[in-house]
């Protein structure tokens, strides 16, 4: 890999904004200030979860210590966690599901998942895309740090800070070689591996969920963003077109343009493309999750539609 050059931190897109949009409002006198309904607040740990919400207290976490940002999405879990534990305490782990946090995916012009990058002191740097074998992922790591020494970043979080986490399950045969496969790049055999465990519990929803996810990544694979939507705007009534950058616009976390661009496009559909947009939402459906409230808003429109 490339070392990482410090100019490239003076390039980088401004979070600051995010600050004050994940500043919640004062509290009145005497109460405490509630955070945001469904969101995601940094604990003390190493290893945190963001969101749009709260993120600016990762922001002036990174002023002390390195932070790594690794953008995930239903059925791709983060695999950074036993890397980032070896370090420490010197880089912190931020965990941020793309679908859910859009202004973050945003911000970080994050295309697809999973997609890491690091900020150090405010200003944010993009690392890789994919997940690379762990001794190229230590190398990226050891060069942020030297980079944040640089930069005067130099803090270390006492590993006592870090909370008592559950013991968690493991994970189903197939679903473990999924993630493993995943984890290496392999889709097509993160795939196979869902497809096996759909067959022998068709109700696995969590293999369905992480089916569609691994199909959303092998569609996208050599896929270049400025080629994908200029197609789509040059054939606004192709289904295929559309179908291509909904891809691009989904695994960005801009679920809203997602589902609106397919079912905006459907009335003027032959039956064909009528039925690749109704397939391809279903598994966006799965991806986004069926209680989320944007899945529930495009369901009822494309019931709508079809009736």
């Amino acid at each position: 890999m490339e070392p990482l050059n410090p100019a490239a931190m003076r390039g980088a897109v401004d979070l600051s904004g995010l600050v004050s949009r994940a500043s919640a409002p004062a509290a009145a006198p005497g109460r405490a200030a509630a955070p945001p309904n469904g969101s995601a607040a940094p604990s003390g740990g190493v290893v945190r979860e963001a969101d749009d919400a709260s993120f600016g207290e990762v922001l002036e976490l990174s002023q002390r210590v390195p932070v790594i940002v690794e953008f995930y999405a239903s059925g791709i879990e983060p695999a950074l966690e036993p890397i980032i534990a070896g370090y420490g305490g010197r880089i912190v782990l931020v965990t941020v599901d793309g679908n859910r946090s859009p202004q973050l995916a945003q911000a970080f012009q994050v295309q697809q998942v999973p997609a890491v990058a690091a900020v150090i002191g405010g200003r944010p740097l993009q690392l890789f895309v994919g997940m690379p074998a762990e001794a190229e992922v230590r190398q990226v790591l050891d060069q942020v740090l030297e980079l944040a020494q640089q930069q005067g970043v130099t803090g270390v979080l006492e590993q006592d800070d870090a909370p008592t986490e559950p013991v968690e399950e493991p994970l189903p045969p197939l679903h473990q070689e999924a993630y493993d496969a995943i984890a290496r790049g392999d889709y097509a055999a993160a795939a196979s591996a869902y497809r096996t465990a759909i067959a022998q519990s068709p109700r696995d929803q969590e293999a369905v969920a992480g089916l569609a996810q691994v199909n959303l990544l092998l569609r996208l694979e050599g896929a270049v963003a400025a080629d994908v939507r200029a197609a789509a705007a040059a054939s606004p009534d192709d289904a295929d077109a559309q179908l291509a950058v909904a891809d691009l616009d989904l695994s960005g976390g801009h679920v809203d343009d997602a589902f609106g661009r397919l079912l905006d496009v459907f009335p003027a559909l032959d039956a064909d493309g009528r039925t690749a947009v109704r397939t391809r939402l279903l598994d966006y459906f799965e991806i986004v999750g069926a209680d989320d409230p944007r899945t529930i808003a495009a369901r009822r429109r494309l019931t709508a539609l079809l009736y």
